[in-house]
C-alpha cells in the first residue's frame, strides 16, 4: 500500500514542483515564451509527424518555409529521407492532436490512429485542416539545439476560416473572433 505523508495544514501547490526555479531560467527561453507562436503539425511520408511552433513563412519567388525541428524526432528522419513534408496550421479544436504529436498526450495505436487524415505525397494532413502547405526540403543545419529546416513551398491550401491555435507562455491560446 502506498501512503503519502502530509503534515496538517500542508497545501497542494498550483505550480510544477519540478520546474526550474525562476532565477535559474534562461533569459532567451523566457523571451521566447513571451512571443506568441502558431502551432503547426509537420508530417512526412512514413508516416511521421511532429508539433512545431517555430515556423516562419517567407513570401517570394519561390515562397519559402523555415522551421526549427528536433533532430532526434521520427519526423526529422522521415522528412530527410523523403525530401518533402506537409505543414498544417492547427486550430483551436486540435489541442489534443498537438499534444499527441509533441509527446505530451497518450497515443494508443500510434500517432495517426486517431483523427481522420488526408493522404498526400508530402505526408498525411488532418482532414479538417483549414490551411496546409506541401513543402520540398531544401536544406537542414544545426541551429541551437534544433535543426533549421529550409524548404520551398510547392503548393498551399488555405480555407476561408483559418483561425490558428497559438502557443504563448507554455499554454495554448486562441485569437478572438
Amino acid at each position: 500500500m502506498f501512503h503519502v505523508n502530509q503534515e496538517p495544514g500542508a497545501q497542494i501547490h498550483h505550480t510544477d514542483p519540478f520546474a526550474t526555479p525562476q532565477q535559474e531560467r534562461s533569459p532567451a527561453r523566457r523571451l521566447r515564451g513571451r512571443l506568441a507562436a502558431p502551432v503547426t503539425l509537420w508530417t512526412a511520408p512514413g508516416p511521421a509527424g511532429l508539433t512545431v511552433s517555430s515556423t516562419l513563412v517567407a513570401q517570394g519567388e519561390p515562397d519559402r518555409l523555415l522551421g526549427l525541428v528536433d533532430p532526434e524526432s521520427d519526423f526529422f528522419d522521415a522528412a530527410v529521407t523523403a525530401g518533402c513534408f506537409a505543414v498544417s496550421v492547427l486550430g483551436p479544436p486540435h489541442r489534443q492532436l498537438a499534444d499527441r504529436f509533441a509527446g505530451l498526450f497518450p497515443s494508443p495505436g500510434g500517432l495517426f490512429a486517431l483523427d481522420e487524415w488526408t493522404e498526400t505525397a508530402y505526408g498525411p494532413v488532418p482532414a479538417d485542416a483549414s490551411a496546409w502547405a506541401a513543402c520540398r526540403l531544401d536544406s537542414v543545419r544545426e541551429f541551437g539545439w534544433s535543426q533549421l529546416v529550409e524548404a520551398t513551398i510547392i503548393d498551399a491550401t488555405v480555407g476561408e476560416r483559418a483561425v490558428p491555435l497559438l502557443h504563448h507562455r507554455g499554454r495554448y491560446r486562441e485569437l478572438p473572433d
